[in-house]
């Protein structure tokens, strides 16, 4: 067994595996680390557990301290010291005429390097625009293209639902999403009803699709047993009910409910339990 302790360094990030070393860590605590990008501040949202050593990849660092109020400090800094830095960025891409549109920008922890965020139709030769900013910053430069996806999840905005995206509140990494599912759901395939902020299909068709996925089909882990649930009839297939023959105009797999329309067009919601096929 192996002590580990899960760090997050943006609100909607990646979770990365660390040791605790020598430190008393718990939940919500902000630490300094060292990473491939250099030296970061994080917070830790998995306190320290014990995994199984195969369960992660070895050899894992190890925090360098629990953050102190200096630490906070020097975040907050580097925050002034970002929106300067983008203010910067905009003006140097403006003066180049390079069709590029400037995202974000990041300054590590311990100010080594600045990293610029951008997107692009194409391909961006930005060898000149880098010296131009390492001339003004003397430090480490990095431009990173990011796609679509990754646009709104760094600026975020509000979706269809009313509510912030879930790319920049939970979700720390994007699942793949097809038109399939959509389908599956009986949803509008017009593109601007399925479709996020970004311009690609939304991340919340994912939610429920195993449900659909699985003709409704619920599986209970406390009991450990599905219960026996009978496939809804297609729609446009005409079927028997209570109160006549009707069609089949929709399907609700979630509340296991059909709505069967009879002659005139009067629609009714039924259990799909409650209508069969005609006999042949």
């Amino acid at each position: 067994m192996i002590t580990i302790v899960g760090i997050r360094f943006k609100k909607a990030g990646k979770i990365y595996y660390f040791s605790p070393g020598g430190a008393d860590l718990a939940l919500g605590d902000g630490v300094i680390v060292e990473t491939a990008r250099g030296v970061e501040f994080g917070d830790v949202v998995i306190a320290p557990r014990q995994v199984d050593d195969d369960s992660v990849v070895q050899p894992l660092k190890s925090v360098i301290r629990k953050a102190t109020a200096k630490d906070y400090k020097q975040v907050e800094k580097n925050k002034q010291r970002e929106k300067k830095a983008f203010d910067i960025g905009l003006e140097k891409i403006a003066h180049r005429g390079l069709p590029m549109k400037l995202i974000n920008v990041e300054y590590t922890f311990d100010m080594s390097k600045i990293i610029f965020f951008f997107t692009a139709d194409g391909r961006i030769d930005f060898r000149e625009l880098v010296k131009d900013l390492a001339t003004v910053f003397r430090t480490r430069i990095e431009l990173r293209q990011v796609g679509v996806r990754d646009e709104a999840k760094i600026i975020n905005s509000i979706g269809a639902c009313g509510r912030p995206l879930c790319c920049s509140t939970f979700l720390g990494d994007f699942t793949p999403v097809s038109i399939r599912m959509a389908k599956d759901q009986n949803l509008s395939l017009n593109p601007t009803k399925i479709s996020g902020v970004c311009g690609r299909l939304m991340c919340c068709l994912n939610y429920e699709n195993d449900l659909y996925a699985k003709g409704g089909d619920l599986y209970t882990e406390k009991t450990k047993q599905a219960p026996v649930i009978t496939e809804p009839p297609g729609v446009g297939k005409e079927v028997v009910t209570d109160e006549g023959l009707g069609k089949v105009v929709r399907i609700n797999r979630n509340k296991k409910m059909v709505k069967v329309q009879f002659d005139g067009g009067r629609t009714v919601d039924l259990p799909w339990s409650e209508v069969a096929l005609p006999d042949d």
